[in-house]
């Protein structure tokens, strides 16, 4: 697997593989790779010629400086990982390397960015937005692919491709959970052996949510979902919303909308997590 380090270097292995008649498929992380990361390179792999990864903890996407400061990093055992699932090259640079002057770029994607993640996190996509564009430009994929836990990232960046006109594919794949449903996440390992317990009851719930849509109207069920996790010692809840899984603005009946998804963040000790769940598409 190539290490690539800097821009030039990235570009000039970009360029030559393009000469060669190469395609590229790319899957840009911030490291401390789980097999849900592992499972986004296995499909680049399948339906392209070369797969890359970026490992880059992007400081200008954090709105708490001690959430940036306890981000996991391990390049070695990431590395590792990424040699073993065939990964052809890693784009692992410095921030200096991707942010030599302040970064002042705004996008406007209307409602997208206000809600939910948007409304807790300000600044938080427009900060993935600028990384996201950046890293593209380098390497020049011809697909990129991205989990769909994050999946308000997810609809911000097929509106970046979109709103730019870059000829890049933006491929979602569904979210890896462990056994027990929780959603992987490089914050899991955060938890404790007790909060470990308690964070799968985030899918417990949501599945039934679903499960309850054919007989409930979106406002009991937001409201019963809420109740669900105030009851649980532990959870403190910082948002459930059901909403249109295009806009991602919320909904008052299901015929408000074709396609409806559950997203949630709660805090479980000091731990952020967040899932979703399609309810109909």
């Amino acid at each position: 697997m190539k290490i690539l380090n800097t821009i030039i270097a990235a570009k000039a292995y970009v360029r030559q593989s393009k000469l060669n008649g190469l395609s590229i498929g790319f899957v840009p992380t911030m490291g401390a790779l789980h097999p849900g990361h592992i499972s986004l390179i296995e499909r680049a792999k399948l339906e392209n010629n070369l797969v890359g990864c970026s490992i880059f903890v992007n400081p200008i996407q954090f709105n708490n400086k001690e959430d940036l400061e306890k981000y996991p990093r391990n390049f070695e055992d990431d590395s590792m990982k990424l040699v073993n699932a065939g990964c052809d090259f890693v784009f692992h640079p410095e921030t200096d390397e991707m942010y030599p002057e302040p970064a002042n770029e705004q996008y406007d994607f209307g409602r997208l960015d206000k809600v939910m993640e948007g409304a807790h996190r300000p600044g938080h996509f427009n900060g993935v937005a600028i990384v996201v564009r950046k890293l593209f430009e380098i390497v020049e994929p011809e697909k990129a692919y991205f989990g769909m836990k994050d999946y308000q990232q997810l609809r911000i960046i097929q509106t970046l491709t979109e709103n730019l006109k870059l000829p890049i594919e933006i491929i979602p794949c569904p979210t890896v959970r462990e056994n027990d449903g929780l959603a992987m996440s490089s914050r899991n390992v955060r938890l404790s052996r007790d909060e470990r317990k308690i964070a799968p009851q985030i899918y417990q719930i949501l599945k039934e949510v679903k499960k309850r849509k054919t007989n409930h109207g979106v406002k009991e069920l937001e409201e019963w979902a809420i109740s669900q996790f105030s009851e649980i010692e532990g959870f403190r809840m910082e948002y459930f919303e059901i909403v249109d899984s295009k806009t991602l603005l919320p909904i008052k009946n299901w015929s408000d909308t074709r396609c409806a998804i559950a997203c949630t963040a709660v805090f479980l000790g000091g731990v952020r997590l967040i899932d979703n769940l399609i309810l109909f598409k």
